[in-house]
């Protein structure tokens, strides 16, 4: 990523062209500004592509929680001053933007789901399993993928210091246990933004059949599978979930349902 983080206030996040109509994206529970090089490549032109960085372990224990990080994202985008946002969010951070269009619907132009909790995850569950154990840390990173090439010793390293440092991983095991508790089944269907569900059909995290039950429950949303594909379509079919990603924005300009 060759943007610059800005930090302002309480806000760390990179964006591409301020003042353009805004897709903002929202990373996992490990989730790395790196995760969308594909999205941030194909639309940082011709759109303001933003990303938060969410406080996930710099806030203290006590203060993380999804409720917090929605309030977080709620104080950016009033911040920023984005009149309306179309929302990407991936694993976690499709948890959060669901949560966030529930409370905000008339800041959100559209939604798009790609491997989100909100439904089912099976993640960790909610204790932190073979801390110092970095062969099963490579295992667990590289089950995120069809492919396990795309888990680089780079992004093993990252996860397997923050799993090593006990106030990390206390606070990945806390954000992990709130996603738990807040189950949105019976809420997600008062979502009445145009909705995308891309789901990889490889995904052993959040599985093909979560992808159909959000579609099931969200009544303006669209199910895409794509094959080769784990949880992160972004990263690891980048081109196929651009083009699905466009085709959906494209639609949602020409007003087709």
């Amino acid at each position: 990523m060759d943007h610059l983080i800005s930090e302002e206030g309480n806000y760390r996040y990179i964006e591409t062209n301020p003042g353009k109509e805004t897709i903002m994206l929202l990373h996992g529970l490990f989730g790395a500004l790196s995760n969308f090089k594909g999205i941030f490549d194909r639309f940082g032109e011709n759109y303001n592509v933003v990303i938060p960085i969410l406080p996930i372990l710099e806030l203290s224990l006590r203060k993380v929680s999804l409720k917090n990080m929605v309030e977080h994202i709620e104080g950016f985008i009033a911040f920023k001053g984005f009149d309306s946002v179309h929302i990407v969010g991936n694993s976690l951070g499709g948890h959060i933007a669901q949560l966030y269009i529930l409370k905000n619907p008339e800041k959100v132009i559209s939604l798009t789901l790609t491997g989100s909790s909100g439904l089912f995850e099976n993640a960790m569950g909610s204790t932190f399993p073979k801390r110092g154990n970095y062969d099963f840390i490579k295992t667990k990173t590289e089950s995120t993928f069809y492919d396990p090439v795309i888990a680089t010793k780079e992004m093993v390293d990252e996860v397997f210091e923050t799993v090593n440092d006990r106030s990390k991983a206390i606070k990945v095991v806390a954000m992990a246990k709130s996603a738990i508790r807040n189950n949105l089944e019976g809420l997600i269907g008062a979502i009445n933004s145009p909705t995308l569900l891309v789901w990889g059909n490889q995904d052993i995290i959040t599985p093909p059949f979560v992808g159909e039950k959000f579609h099931e429950l969200i009544p303006n949303s669209k199910l895409v599978k794509i094959d080769k594909c784990g949880h992160a379509p972004m990263m690891e079919q980048p081109e196929e979930f651009n083009d699905i990603l466009e085709s959906f924005l494209n639609d949602i300009k020409k007003g087709v349902k």
